[in-house]
């Protein structure tokens, strides 16, 4: 199997000839920069060779095609044309991160230092307004910088948190035109499109660090209360944002048409550690709504698998996210309560395709020993790839002070796995 044909297989539920990988096709199935620099000196010796920085909020690295080949990496992301901070990928220009790692960061992207020592990023790189990312001296990736007016609940308008929310612009139906042909000329690859839009009461977005004056509410704690005591102020949000995103997404499924295998329409937390971030009669009243109609709006016109992000414990959830109508599951954090591996695949198995859980980023990856990755990495996919229906990524994106010997030893599980 070709990697486009090992994901169809995979998306299907049927066994492929290996395990499908996916490291780099989203923002949260990404490698830190400085990993990926690693890993490039570990196979090529181009140590003078910088990374591009193509997500500067985690600072994610970019797998090209020859790093792909190398790993044997089956997944390509179709990614939005602006990052949070609101920057393209393009007018790259140097820059060293504070462990000395060398890369390449988008032209837009324009630091400041701050006062702890660390650097302030700005929406667009306009450094004439508030600061709205924050990296700490010794930091690895950016925190957004709340910007929150004071709240008059008489002058709460649902209008001032959709000001992000639009048609696509004359820019960007070209980006995404030239983006339907940098995937043709790579169609031996899986493809997974970034829908945009349909990330509802992503925690992430709520902030708006792309905008240079966000309205409405954009404070995290404030929000989330609001999800309660404002219910219907966030209805009309996600009422509005829906209506928008389907218009969209009409123009992208006639664009990219048989051309993508899965579309990510989600990143939307609703697990903690423990349990349910979002207890289920909330999702099913304020968020599932949603998640139906943009899922019935892919399924109905066109064969691409849906993809929900969610960290956490979400096996309560999960009965609900299939009824949405959500195909594929990430990041599958079993180690977090009632995420067990064998209970998921076991329960959820014949009508999810997991993507993600194949090692622990929590623990194993960055802390334990290249054996103890090894034996993860093999148990997982033994587990999970089992009858098809498995796309191998971590437990989110691997982190900048991941030892190199560890992801080295991830990938030679992976390997030996197909042996």
């Amino acid at each position: 199997m070709n990697s486009r044909e090992c994901l169809q297989a995979t998306l299907y539920h049927q066994q492929p000839d290996r395990v499908c990988v996916d490291f780099g096709a989203t923002a949260v199935t990404g490698i830190h920069v400085s990993v990926v620099h690693q890993l490039r000196q570990r196979l090529f010796g181009d140590s003078a060779r910088r990374v591009k920085v193509i997500e500067p909020y985690q600072m994610l690295g970019e797998m090209d095609d020859e790093l792909r080949a190398a790993l044997g990496i089956d997944v390509i992301g179709l990614l939005p044309r602006k990052s949070l901070f609101g920057t393209e990928s393009k007018d790259w220009k140097p820059f060293t991160l504070f462990d000395g790692t060398p890369c390449l960061v988008p032209g837009q992207m324009n630091l400041t230092p701050a006062p702890d020592g660390g650097w302030l990023m700005y929406p667009e790189g306009d450094t004439s307004v508030p600061p709205s990312g924050h990296m700490p001296e010794g930091g690895y990736f950016f925190d957004s910088i709340v910007r929150q007016d004071p709240i008059d609940e008489a002058k709460l308008d649902p209008a001032d948190n959709l000001e992000e929310f639009g048609p696509l612009s004359t820019g960007d139906l070209a980006y995404y035109r030239d983006l339907k042909t940098w995937r043709d000329q790579h169609s031996d690859a899986g493809a997974i499109l970034v829908v945009p839009g349909t990330a509802f009461g992503d925690i992430a977005l709520v902030p708006a660090p792309w905008l240079k004056r966000p309205r409405g509410i954009r404070d995290i704690s404030e929000w989330y209360i609001s999800t309660k005591t404002r219910r219907d102020y966030v209805w009309k949000v996600f009422e509005k944002q829906c209506e928008i995103a389907l218009q969209n997404l009409d123009v992208l499924i006639d664009l990219f048409g048989d051309s993508v295998e899965a579309a990510m329409i989600t990143g939307t937390d609703f697990g903690t550690q423990r349990g349910p971030f979002v207890a289920p009669p909330v999702y099913r009243d304020l968020f599932k709504p949603f998640h139906e109609q943009v899922n019935r709006r892919i399924h109905e016109r066109t064969r691409w698998k849906t993809f929900i992000h969610s960290c956490g414990s979400v096996y309560r959830l999960i009965p609900d996210f299939i009824e949405a109508g959500f195909d594929i599951l990430n990041p599958v954090q079993c180690s977090a309560a009632e995420m067990e591996a064998v209970r998921l695949k076991k329960e959820f198995g014949r009508e999810l395709v997991f993507w993600g859980g194949g090692v622990d980023t929590q623990k194993t990856l960055p802390f334990g020993t290249p054996a103890d990755v090894y034996r993860e990495v093999r148990e997982r996919i033994e587990i999970f790839n089992a009858g098809g229906g498995f796309v191998f990524d971590a437990i989110h994106n691997v982190q900048g002070n991941t030892p190199i010997a560890n992801v080295e030893a991830l990938f030679r599980a992976i390997r030996d796995s197909t042996h």
